[in-house]
């Protein structure tokens, strides 16, 4: 690390950091040398890099392939209205570069896949995942223990929070577990609502990614003792936390005692996520120019919201409301005579309600509103406010 130098204004940059006894030049010097992945710009990437790059981290790479939304400027920090549109990779690295000079700030803008991510992550000495999404999480995990390279996680839902450091190698040469040790196996698709779809409290992801960000420096510098081996577990209603031990899984398909994977799987698959048109059930769907039609045309039909009622306060097309929970118990209310057309926010609780009417009530006249009011907001009326 002797050959790592600052210049005159990284030294007097850095100088709260060259002051700690523990962490000094040489906790510097090894931030400089570093290279770290993060996969994800949203609510945890947002903090997760400004720390990372305010404190030196030497070349920071970042993976994403969304662009910025209204609805992400509520906890995502680094974008503005003026990035609205904008790739979020392009709008991070620009302001990330004015943040620190001195970092080296590499873009993916792309989706990490089961076909790039050992490519891109082979030359990174950290990850620190903060997307999502389970397919993406087990994907960042089985690359880094493939590849031999730390991960930090953490993820977020509404008012909690969860925080641990994977595939670490200690001083022995100890690793410690991963996620495939704590989640064997994901949940059923479905059941754990993403952030879209269930909602975060906008500071949630600004404390956990600051806590991703400390693991990270922890990790590179050596100094203090990384969460690894320890789930961390964070409710911001009532400020209690909990930290769990975690342990290797004897049957852990990775690096277990019979390891049996060798290779980066299909991850959309392995969570039960429909990859393919023809592996999903056939919903018939209905386009937001469709509903317009049917309602300027004064058709006969019903409109059905399965979202909540508190959704259903924020933005509405004036259907009935049925949340997704109640509509077995409300199958009296639906028509069956004529064409009903479902939504939701998205498309996704709606189309998984017809799902469940048609399999188990056998109906046969119900349409799902493709992008639910996302798209009537954006395609039909600009005034419904997308949240």
């Amino acid at each position: 690390m002797s050959d790592i130098h600052f210049s005159k204004e990284e030294l007097e940059r850095y100088s709260r950091h060259l002051i700690i006894p523990e962490f000094n030049i040489e906790g510097q010097r090894k931030l400089k040398a570093a290279k770290v992945l993060i996969v994800g710009t949203g609510g945890l990437g947002a903090p997760l890099l400004s720390y990372l790059v305010a404190a030196g981290v030497g070349t920071v790479g970042i993976v994403d392939f969304d662009v910025v939304d209204d609805s992400n400027l509520q906890r995502q920090i680094l974008f503005t209205v003026d990035d609205v549109g904008r790739p979020k990779v392009e709008a991070a690295a620009e302001r990330l570069r004015r943040q620190n000079p001195h970092v080296q700030i590499i873009t993916y803008n792309t989706q990490l896949t089961s076909d790039n991510a050992l490519d891109i992550i082979k030359d990174y000495d950290v990850v620190a995942d903060g997307t999502d999404n389970f397919p993406t999480r087990y994907l960042v995990n089985d690359a880094c223990v493939l590849l031999n390279k730390v991960n930090v996680y953490a993820s977020i839902f509404r008012f909690e929070g969860q925080l641990s450091v994977f595939n670490y190698t200690d001083k022995e040469g100890k690793v410690s577990p991963n996620y495939r040790d704590l989640f064997p196996e994901p949940p059923p698709p479905g059941l754990v609502p993403s952030c879209a779809e269930g909602g975060v409290i906008g500071v949630l992801p600004g404390i956990l990614g600051s806590l991703q960000a400390n693991e990270v420096i922890k990790v590179i510098s050596g100094v203090g003792e990384p969460l690894a081996g320890k789930l961390f577990l964070f409710d911001a209603l009532t400020f209690e936390t909990r930290t769990l031990k975690i342990y290797r899984d004897p049957a852990n398909p990775l690096n277990g005692e019979h390891p049996t994977q060798t290779a980066l799987i299909d991850y959309e698959m392995f969570c039960g996520i429909p990859g393919s048109e023809d592996e999903k059930q056939q919903v018939k769907e209905l386009s937001v120019q469709d509903l317009y039609a049917l309602i300027e045309n004064k058709k006969d039909f019903q409109l059905i919201d399965v979202r909540e009622p508190y959704e259903y306060e924020i933005a509405n097309l004036g259907g009935e409301l049925i949340p997704l929970n109640q509509i077995e118990e409300a199958v009296d209310k639906i028509a069956s005579n004529k064409q009903v057309v479902v939504h939701c926010r998205s498309g996704v609780r709606s189309g998984k309600a017809i799902e469940k009417l048609e399999k188990k009530y056998g109906f046969t006249n119900l349409y799902n509103l493709k992008g639910g009011i996302l798209a009537w907001a954006d395609e039909i009326d600009h005034s419904v406010p997308k949240y």
